[in-house]
C-alpha cells in the first residue's frame, strides 16, 4: 500500500471506492487502517460503542475475493461503515442507549442495514446515541458521553453523535443516522461533517408501531456532500414494509452534482426571520458565507416564510410519538428511563384529540405557507444550530442569546422548525468560531428536492472546503 493509513482515513468515501475498484487498495488494507484509527482515538472520544472487527474482516475478505473474480458487490464495496445504535442490526448488540436493552441483540436488520450490506459495506459496529435518541447531546447510562473531536471538553451534539465523531476523525468512511428534530444535522454541524435529512419516505423505514408516522427519518452522513449522495443512492427507494416510501429509485443521487446557479433565488435567513434566538458567534460565522452564494451566481434575498405554529405542531407530534413508542416502558420500568424521556412520554399522554387535530391544522397551514414562499425561492439558507458546541457535562443549553429555554429541545428550533415542514435539509461545514469550534450551515430545498439540495451544497463545498480542516486529535 503506497498511501499512508492516516491519509486513507481522511479521504472521501467516493475516492476510496475508486481506489478499491482500480485495485490500488484492498478492502482488508482499508479496514486495517480504520481499525488502527479506532484504536488510536475512540478511547478518548467514545464514538463507537459496540465494535465488530471479526465481522468486518470477514466482509472485507469477501469483498476482495469477489473483486478478484471480477465481481463488484455494489456502490459501497469494501467501504468501512458504522450504524447508529438506534437502528436494529441482526446479530449485533443494539442498546438504543438504554439500560433496558443493554444486552439486546436483534434478529433482524433495519431496511437501511439490509441495503448497506447488500451494497458491499464493511460493518465496523454501532455508534453512540442518547437514550432512545432523546435530545441533541450524546450521552447515556450504558456507554457514557461522546466527546467533540475539535474540543473533547464539548459535546458532539446528537442524537447521531457517535456517527458524526467517527466520521470527523476517520474511524469509518460513511455512517447512517436518524433525524426527528435535528439528529442528522445537529451533530454534523458540531463535528464539521455533512448530514442530510431526507424527505419522509425517501429512505424506507420499517416500523411495527408507527408505519404512517411523518416526523422521524433515517438518512446518510459523510465527510463530504458527494459521500452523502453516494450513501443516499443506496438507502433511497421504496419498500412494501414502509407504506409511505417514495417510489423513485435512489440511482438519481449517484449522478454528478455539478449545476449552474446563475440567477437562482435563495432566501438568506440565518434565524428564519427572527423565528428563534441565535448565538452571535454562529451569526458572525454564517454572515461571512453570504458572499459565497452570491459568488456562485445565486440571487441572495433576505427573506423568510412565517413559521407560525411550527413549535406547537412539532412538540405535539413529537410527544405523541414518544408515548406511542415508549409508553409501555413507562408503565413497566419508569425508574429505568431518563427524565427527559419520561417527560416527553407524559406530554404525549396529556394530549387530547382536539389538540392533535389543532397540531395537524397548524402543520398543514405551515406546509402551504412555506410551499408558496418557495415558489419564489428555490432554497432557504439558515443556521443549523443556534449555539456552538457546549460543555459535555451540560445536558442542554438553559438559554440561547439571553433567551431562556423552556425544555431540553427548545434550543434546536433551527432544525425542528424545518422537520415539521417535511422539506429536505442538509447541514454542511461553514467555518469555525474564533476559538476553533465548527459551525454548520443548513440548506433547505423544495418538496422532495434532495437532488437540488445536494447540488447547491456541493457547489458551496467546492467554494469553501471547510471539511478538509481535520480535528486536532487526528492531525499529523
Amino acid at each position: 500500500m503506497t498511501t499512508s493509513a492516516d491519509d486513507l482515513c481522511r479521504r472521501p468515501a467516493l475516492e476510496l471506492s475508486g481506489m478499491l475498484r482500480r485495485r490500488e487498495l484492498s478492502a482488508v488494507e482499508l479496514l486495517d487502517a480504520h481499525l488502527a484509527r479506532i484504536d488510536a482515538v475512540n478511547p478518548r472520544l467514545n464514538a463507537l460503542v459496540t465494535a465488530t472487527p471479526e465481522l468486518a474482516r470477514a466482509q472485507a475478505q469477501a469483498a476482495d475475493a469477489a473483486l478478484a473474480q471480477g465481481h463488484w458487490l455494489g456502490p459501497l464495496h469494501g467501504l468501512p461503515v458504522a450504524h447508529k445504535d438506534l437502528v436494529p442490526t441482526r446479530g449485533i448488540r443494539t442498546t438504543f442507549g438504554s439500560p433496558l436493552y443493554r444486552d439486546f441483540v436483534p434478529d433482524r436488520d433495519a431496511i437501511i442495514i439490509e441495503r448497506m450490506r447488500a451494497a458491499g459495506a464493511v460493518t465496523l459496529g454501532k455508534t453512540n446515541t442518547p437514550e432512545f435518541g432523546a435530545g441533541s447531546q450524546t450521552f447515556n447510562p450504558v456507554f457514557g458521553a461522546t466527546r467533540n473531536p475539535y474540543d473533547p471538553t464539548r459535546t458532539c451534539g446528537g442524537s447521531s453523535g457517535g456517527a458524526a465523531v467517527g466520521l470527523a476523525t476517520g474511524m469509518f468512511a460513511l455512517a447512517d443516522g436518524s433525524d426527528s428534530g435535528g439528529s442528522l444535522r445537529n451533530p454534523a454541524a458540531f463535528c464539521n461533517i455533512v448530514g442530510l435529512r431526507p424527505s419522509v419516505g425517501r429512505v424506507a423505514a420499517w416500523s411495527d408501531r408507527s408505519a404512517w408516522q411523518t416526523l422521524a427519518v433515517e438518512g446518510p452522513m459523510g465527510r463530504t456532500v458527494e459521500d452523502v449522495a453516494l450513501l443516499l443512492s443506496v438507502l433511497a427507494g421504496p419498500d412494501p414494509r414502509a407504506p409511505q416510501s417514495i417510489a423513485e429509485s435512489g440511482a438519481q443521487f449517484a449522478l454528478p452534482l455539478d449545476a449552474e446557479w446563475r440567477g437562482t433565488p435563495i432566501a438568506w435567513c440565518p434565524d428564519l426571520g427572527g423565528s428563534f434566538p441565535l448565538d452571535p458567534r454562529i451569526a458572525a460565522v454564517l454572515e461571512r458565507q453570504r458572499a459565497t452564494f452570491a459568488a456562485l451566481g445565486c440571487e441572495v434575498r433576505e427573506a423568510a416564510p412565517s413559521m407560525a405554529g411550527a413549535d406547537e405542531a412539532f412538540k405535539a407530534f413529537r410527544a405523541w410519538g414518544f408515548e406511542l413508542g415508549y409508553g409501555d416502558l413507562l408503565d413497566q420500568q419508569r425508574d429505568q428511563l431518563k427524565d427527559t424521556v419520561v417527560w416527553n412520554i407524559e406530554e404525549g399522554r396529556r394530549l387530547t384529540g382536539p389538540q392533535l387535530g389543532r397540531a395537524e391544522r397548524l402543520r398543514t397551514a405551515l406546509y402551504h405557507r412555506v410551499r408558496e414562499f418557495m415558489e419564489h425561492h428555490a432554497f432557504l439558507v439558515l443556521a443549523t444550530t443556534q449555539v456552538p458546541p457546549f460543555d459535555v457535562r451540560t445536558p442542554y443549553p438553559q438559554a440561547v442569546a439571553g433567551h431562556a429555554m423552556a425544555s431540553y429541545i427548545d434550543w434546536m428550533q433551527s432544525c425542528y422548525f424545518i422537520s415539521i415542514t417535511g422539506l429536505p435539509a442538509i447541514s454542511l461545514p461553514a467555518g469555525f468560531t474564533d476559538d476553533g469550534l465548527p459551525v454548520g450551515l443548513q440548506i433547505v430545498g423544495r418538496h422532495r428536492d434532495e437532488l437540488g439540495v445536494l447540488r447547491l451544497a456541493y457547489a458551496f463545498q467546492q467554494a469553501q472546503p471547510f471539511w478538509r480542516q481535520a480535528p486536532p486529535l487526528t492531525r499529523r
